[in-house]
């Protein structure tokens, strides 16, 4: 068993002695560049837990075999729709060494890619993205140390709009690779500063973030649209000069672009030449099944952008009843009942549809709380309906559509 290494430091005995357990239990998968900072992850990732972190890990090993990713991965070919249309990049590295992510997430157009791509697709490009910075954060903790391991990210929200995220696939896609992400990269995080976000986003974030871990919560920092609030907060990370100026740097690209585009892709409505709609085929409809325990409501939360907007529900209960209802909490934080409570008991399927308004998140609710006796199994599919006119949003022709307007529109 190898030693715990003498750079590890911050850690008490217990701590110490948890990290040589977890070492010798899973000896049989570590490679060699698996050395105790990459440990320390899964660890803490599970409270200091042994057991459990052995667990995540061999279940991250297998889910890594699955998709390839130490293997074919790596060669597998991205459509040619991402080259242009897949926001995201990096200027350099921030104080520590660390690679600066930057995403100008407004550009991302998840109708079009959903379209034109598999979902299966855009995971791997995420993941492709994801590999490379790791590794690029290894390469430079060799002469920067250990802080450089980890990636300093930026959301650039400027122009948000909730409309697109309120799309089913699309809320689905969100919180598959949320999931991904928390199962298999563990503390990679250093800090991510979400900028220029609107009011609204932040009916988004509360959904969203039911899927992220204490770690990962507690690096994330969200401001407005007031420069002089953020600008000084990713300085202090990142200097001036590795910096777009669009950010508050000093950097511009070789074409004198103070967003760096060349470096940083802006991405954009995603033209019509591109789709392919036999691609959407992936999700086939299957209810989610639950079992409501005693005492307990189990609530799902959907994204509403605007006004014509429709929420459907099917679902049924497994033998007794419960209670339903739907809650509309606006971005103000005001809550009504909308819908309900009523009993539903055992036999058909409940369908039915309600008009929608918002922005605002609509909470379906399966209540339990008044039985002190029983669990109830519950089967349900809930979306909320959006026009597609609404979703695909651009007034452009449909093969030129520049990033500005994308931005504007999306």
């Amino acid at each position: 068993m190898a030693p715990v290494s003498n750079s590890v430091v911050g850690i008490d005995d217990d701590q110490r002695f948890a990290l040589m357990k977890f070492r010798r239990s899973v000896r049989d998968v570590l490679k060699p560049e698996h050395n105790d900072h990459f440990l320390l992850r899964w660890l803490r990732a599970r409270q200091w837990n042994p057991e459990a972190a052995e667990k995540m890990l061999r279940d991250s090993m297998k889910w890594r075999e699955k998709w390839g990713v130490d293997t074919t991965l790596a060669s597998w070919q991205p459509p040619e729709v991402f080259e242009k249309h897949f926001p995201s990049g990096s200027t350099g590295f921030d104080k520590d060494g660390s690679p600066v992510l930057i995403v100008p997430f407004v550009g991302l157009d998840v109708w079009g890619l959903l379209h034109s791509v598999t979902r299966t697709d855009i995971i791997r490009m995420v993941l492709i993205h994801l590999e490379n910075y790791l590794a690029l954060g290894r390469k430079q903790a060799q002469t920067h140390g250990i802080d450089a391991l980890k990636v300093t990210v930026i959301f650039d929200m400027e122009g948000f709009v909730m409309r697109q995220y309120a799309w089913k696939p699309a809320a689905e896609l969100v919180f598959t690779l949320l999931q991904i992400y928390e199962a298999n990269y563990p503390e990679i995080l250093k800090i991510c500063f979400i900028v220029n976000a609107p009011k609204v986003f932040s009916l988004a974030f509360n959904v969203i973030k039911k899927f992220m871990n204490e770690y990962t919560l507690s690096k994330i920092r969200i401001y407005g649209s007031d420069p002089k609030k953020w600008q000084p907060q990713i300085l202090t990370v990142v200097d001036k000069e590795t910096l777009p100026q669009h950010y508050g740097g000093t950097m511009v690209d070789e074409n004198g672009d103070p967003r760096c585009s060349s470096l940083v892709k802006l991405g954009g409505k995603v033209p019509k030449k591109y789709y392919a709609r036999n691609v959407m085929s992936e999700s086939k409809k299957e209810y989610t099944k639950v079992t409501v325990k005693t005492g307990e409501k189990h609530c799902v939360d959907l994204l509403c952008a605007d006004g014509d907007s429709v929420l459907k529900w099917e679902f049924g209960v497994d033998h007794h009843d419960i209670k339903f209802s739907i809650k509309r909490r606006d971005q103000d934080g005001n809550e009504t009942i909308v819908h309900g409570p009523r009993k539903v008991p055992e036999g058909p399927v409940d369908v039915g549809v309600l008009s929608v308004s918002g922005p605002a998140t609509y909470s379906i609710i399966f209540d339990n709380k008044s039985s002190f006796l029983r669990n109830k199994k519950v089967y349900y599919d809930v979306l909320i309906s959006i026009p597609e006119r609404d979703l695909n949003m651009s007034d452009e022709p449909e093969d030129v559509a520049p990033a500005s307007t994308a931005a504007a529109a999306s």
